[in-house]
Formats: C-alpha cells, sequence, structure tokens
C-alpha cells in the first residue's frame, strides 16, 4: 500500500476535533500527544500513544494507527505501543514504531525491527566552510559517486571471505578499524561503540552470507545517501561545542543500513517465527507482526541473527566513511588532521535492543523495539562516550532530499517519556510508485540546483521517489520531539549536494 500526497489527492485522514462525529475517539494528552484507548481494539493489553502535533496528525493513515492498536495486543508490552511524528505505514509494525516488551513474559517480533535491520545515520564534521565546498561541488560529488557503490545490487571493490564474514558479525566496527578502514575514536563514537553481543552466525543463512559478502562499503538505493551539508543555524551552544559544530561549518552524512545481508536475514526469520506464533499460540491481529515468547529459541535465534546484521551495518557505514575521507583529501589536497573529519556519532534507526528501564517506580529488563526511530538517551547515561556524557546523546535526524537535516540531544524525560527514543527522519507521505508517477526526476533536479543544492543519482527516477514532497516536513517533525522534551535541538544542516543510489 503506498503513501498519497496530502495536496494533490483525497486521503483517509484523522481529524480531531470537538464536532467530529468520526467512530474514533483519541485522547488528548497534550498538543503532541494522543492517547489510543484501549478499547479502540479488542485484545489491546496497553494504550497507544501518538507523539504528534494536530497538522502532522490530520497527516495520519488509518492503516498506521490500527498498526499501532495491534502492536499493543502482544504479550508482554509495556506501558504504551509508540508511534513518532514521523510514523506512517510499515510492515506489522508502524514505521517510526517504538515498543518495549518484558524480558520474562514478553516477545521479539523481526516486524519490530524492519528488513534493512541498522539502518542508521553517520554524521562527520570537517574543518571546512561552506565555501570552500560549493563552487566545486558537482566535482566533488562526482568523485564520491564512483568510490562509493551506490544503487540496487551494487557490489563493492572490498571482498571478504567467510571467515573475515563471521569476524563482522561478531566484532563490527572494530574489524573495520582494526583492518585499516578508520581510526579507534571512530568506535567509541558509535552507538553500543559500533558492536553488539551476542551474534549468532550460525543463525545467518548461506544465502544471506552470499548476498552480504559482495555489498561491504556499499549505499543501496531507496532512500540511502551521502549528503555535504553545512551548520545554518546552531540552537545550543553547549551542545553544539561538545559535538564539535558550528555555523557555516561543512558536515557530511552518511544513510544506509545492512543491505542484502539484513534484508535476507529478516525474511529467513519471519518465516521460522510465523511458525512459531502458531506453535506458541499467540494470536495476532496481523500475521505480519509474526514474534516468539523472549525466552524461546525461536525468538533468540532470530535475535542473534539480527545482533549480526547490525553489526555488519556498522561496518558498512565505517568503509562507506573511511572512502568519503580518501576522497575528500583527495579533492581538497588536505590530510586528515587538516581536514577534521571526524565522526560526531553513529546511530541505528532499525533494531531491537534489551535494556533496563524504569516502569512503575521499579527498574525492569525490556525487549525495545525501535522500527525507524532513534536513541534519544540523556546526559549521564552509562551508553553514552564520555565526550557527550554532560550534554546526552547526539540524536541524528536528516531531511528529505533538500530539506534541512538536524542534531539534537537526548534528555531524562526522553526515558520517561519513550523509553529513551526519538524520530528518525521525515516519514514519506507517498509510495514510491505514485511519486514517479507525479514526479520527473530530472525537474526535481533543476529545482533543486536553483535552490543551491546539486545532486547525483545513478537514475533520475531515484529523484523522483525521493523528491522532497513525498515527506513530512523535517521541521515539523523535530519540533514536536524538541517541544515534548524526548530531544533538544543543537543545530540545523542545509544540504549543498546529495548522492543518491
Amino acid at each position: 500500500m503506498g503513501w498519497e500526497n496530502p495536496t494533490k489527492v483525497s486521503r483517509k485522514v484523522i481529524f480531531m476535533s470537538e464536532d467530529s462525529d468520526i467512530s474514533l475517539k483519541l485522547n488528548k494528552i497534550n498538543d503532541n500527544t494522543w492517547e489510543v484507548p484501549r478499547g479502540y481494539k479488542a485484545g489491546m493489553r496497553v494504550p497507544g500513544r501518538l507523539f504528534l502535533s494536530p497538522p502532522l496528525l490530520k497527516m495520519l493513515e488509518q492503516g498506521t494507527l490500527d498498526q499501532v492498536a495491534n502492536v499493543a495486543a502482544l504479550p508482554g508490552i509495556q506501558k504504551y505501543s509508540m508511534a513518532m511524528p514521523d510514523a506512517h505505514l510499515g510492515y506489522g509494525f508502524p514505521i517510526g514504531g517504538v515498543a518495549a516488551f518484558d524480558r520474562e513474559e514478553g516477545v521479539i517480533s523481526p516486524g519490530g525491527v524492519g528488513f534493512d535491520i541498522n539502518c542508521g545515520v553517520r554524521l562527520i564534521r570537517s574543518n571546512l566552510r561552506e565555501k570552500d565546498v560549493r563552487p566545486g561541488i558537482k566535482d566533488l560529488l562526482e568523485k564520491l559517486f564512483h568510490a562509493i557503490p551506490s544503487g540496487v545490487g551494487s557490489k563493492s571493490r572490498l571482498r571478504v571471505n567467510d571467515g573475515q564474514l563471521d569476524d563482522i558479525f561478531i566484532h563490527g566496527s572494530r574489524w573495520a578499524v582494526e583492518n585499516g578502514y578508520g581510526v579507534p575514536k571512530d568506535v567509541e563514537r558509535c552507538e553500543s561503540q559500533g558492536m553488539m553481543e551476542g551474534a549468532l552466525v550460525k543463525q545467518v543463512s548461506t544465502k544471506a552470507r552470499q548476498r552480504g559478502r559482495p555489498q561491504l562499503g556499499t549505499l543501496g538505493s531507496g532512500n540511502h545517501f551521502l549528503e555535504v551539508q553545512y551548520v545554518d543555524e546552531v540552537y545550543d551552544t553547549k551542545a553544539a561545542d561538545a559535538f564539535g559544530l558550528h555555523e557555516g561549518q561543512v558536515t557530511f552524512m552518511i544513510h544506509c543500513g545492512s543491505r542484502g545481508a539484513g534484508h535476507q536475514i529478516c525474511t529467513d526469520h519471519l518465516r521460522t517465527l510465523t511458525q512459531a506464533s502458531q506453535k506458541y499460540k499467540i494470536d495476532l491481529p496481523d500475521k505480519q507482526l509474526a514474534c516468539a515468547p523472549t525466552d524461546s529459541s525461536e525468538a533468540q535465534n532470530y535475535f542473534g541473527a539480527m545482533v549480526c546484521a547490525a553489526n555488519y551495518a556498522w561496518v558498512n557505514r565505517q568503509v562507506i566513511m573511511h572512502w568519503a575521507r580518501e576522497v575528500f583529501q583527495d579533492f581538497f589536497r588536505k590530510d586528515m588532521d587538516e581536514l577534521g573529519m571526524d565522526l560526531v556519532y553513529d546511530v541505528a534507526h532499525n533494531v531491537a535492543k534489551l535494556e533496563e528501564h524504569r516502569i512503575d517506580n521499579k527498574k525492569q529488563e525490556v525487549y525495545v523495539h525501535r522500527k525507524g526511530a532513534t536513541r534519544a538517551f540523556p546526559p549521564g547515561h552509562s551508553d553514552i562516550p564520555a565526550l557527550y556524557k554532560d550534554v546526552g546523546q547526539p540524536v541524528l535526524i536528516p531531511g528529505s532530499m533538500g530539506t534541512a537535516s538536524y542534531v539534537l540531544h537526548g534528555t531524562n524525560d526522553a526515558m520517561d517519556i519513550s523509553f529513551g527514543s526519538a524520530c528518525h527522519g521525515a516519514g514519506r507521505v507517498m509510495s514510491r510508485a505514485h511519486a514517479k508517477h507525479e514526479f520527473r526526476g530530472e525537474q526535481i533536479q533543476k529545482e533543486l540546483s536553483e535552490m543551491g543544492i546539486s545532486v547525483r543519482a545513478t537514475q533520475p527516477a531515484l529523484i523522483a521517489e525521493e523528491a522532497p514532497e513525498v515527506y513530512k516536513s523535517s521541521s515539523d517533525v523535530v519540533d514536536v520531539v524538541h517541544n515534548l522534551g524526548i530531544a533538544r535541538k543543537v543545530a540545523r544542516l542545509m544540504p549543498i549536494g546529495v548522492v543518491k543510489g
């Protein structure tokens, strides 16, 4: 099912007003929080929570709301089934969904992670200024385009054998750095230090391995990108200083995930967990919510394979960053110290993690599923690099092609409100197929060029699929999490040039 353009096509939306006669009644908690009552659907164990401004609420699809309610019916779910302001229809769980399940009585579900396991965002700072980069941006994009393979089925110049692939699945970013693709401080500035524990390499199929071996260091397609940006505005000087960001500075952002390896791992284990749902007599409101009890072999085997894919994704982004640094060094004829291309942070936004949270005034271990959602941990949290302890975790929110991206920091309120989670992007409102009918890539490219934004893509159709109009406003989405106190704005980044797969 696709997402229609609200400005061009009549869409089924949800309006909340005093005189509305629609059957659904949401409870308004505040201007940016709406509750889906347990009575909305039979079987809901907890209410739903929608983090949306009134204008974004009017853009919400009925199907997305239904998915929030469906997730609320799963065993062991804690507090709420949540949807971030960028939420839209996904596989089983909504994209932009957050759900936490009790370690003892809950479930693990691939639908709560998605097919692109550990799709995530990496931000690199530099000592370059906008004026240094803009005159040669087209040539720079061309060099990045050729250095970093992109597009459907793209293959890397890096080749690894099965033994090396096992090391990647187990050790993540550490493998990349130890093999010359980066420096030690890169590892320190990744979520989970670029490596989750608990990898089960035996649960990765031969087909997943075959798909993964040739794709390390590749961007892929869809909404994945490389983007040369500059810091347009700083909102929080203290946090920006801690992150090494200042106005006029050039930054570089990478958005991609676990490529074919992650997709295949999800596909393989979905089959097993579909059978497991029946085996354990779990009453599913939607078959796409296939799951199994947390302590079952089926759930743990999936989780261990998911860890392998997550670690693979961190290596993928690490290798891409390394090659991008080489391009920048060659293009500007400066060494790494002169360029100052340090990693700010790397966040995952499609992953499940076992975390400790306070629920009903007691600490509890839960499997937090974040699908299109980003960790937003507060100052002092043990999982934050020492460099950022005083300000909180960097939260990276990319915009759509041609629009602003944002850097935020996590807060204590996020731990109470959303299991330490924030949004992950703008959120689609139109399907790719519909976008290709509505827009022409060449025209979008021309319009962006007139705005001072260069785009390099494998084909014009991809630009049409990712036109800014097919997404919600990143500014509107970020304002919701900022106003709620889930994450606070630090800086706004504006694009200079974009490479699309």
